[in-house]
């Protein structure tokens, strides 16, 4: 018996392809994602699906933050800090949760 994939699966998976294409060094927000996939007002369904790819290596969850630049997904990372210092390790500056510069660490998902 084959089980059935949910949509809210495809539409998970979807996000997971856009997030693998984010460069070292930039950042996007959940609404632009949720913009790219056609659903622009299914942001905080994309975040569902961020939070749900921490066992997924190959999904930087890290360069996803909120449309003002704040790291709104951080205490779904281990560690009080990780998400951060990922993003600094790839020169992002981060003051107070929020990336300084945000504009010009963005990226604009395209589908």
């Amino acid at each position: 018996m084959t089980k059935l994939k949910s949509n809210n699966d495809n539409f998970f998976e979807r996000v997971y392809e856009i997030v693998r294409q984010i460069p070292e060094g930039k950042v996007t927000s959940y609404g632009a994602i949720a913009k790219a996939l056609g659903a622009a007002r299914s942001a905080r369904m994309v975040g569902w699906a961020m939070n749900a790819s921490h066992n997924l290596e190959d999904v930087p969850a890290h360069r996803v933050v909120n449309r003002i630049g704040m790291l709104s997904g951080k205490h779904h990372f281990e560690g009080t800090n990780l998400m951060q210092q990922l993003l600094e390790n790839e020169g992002i500056k981060v003051v107070e949760n929020q990336i300084i510069d945000f504009e010009k660490h963005f990226w604009e998902p395209k589908v």
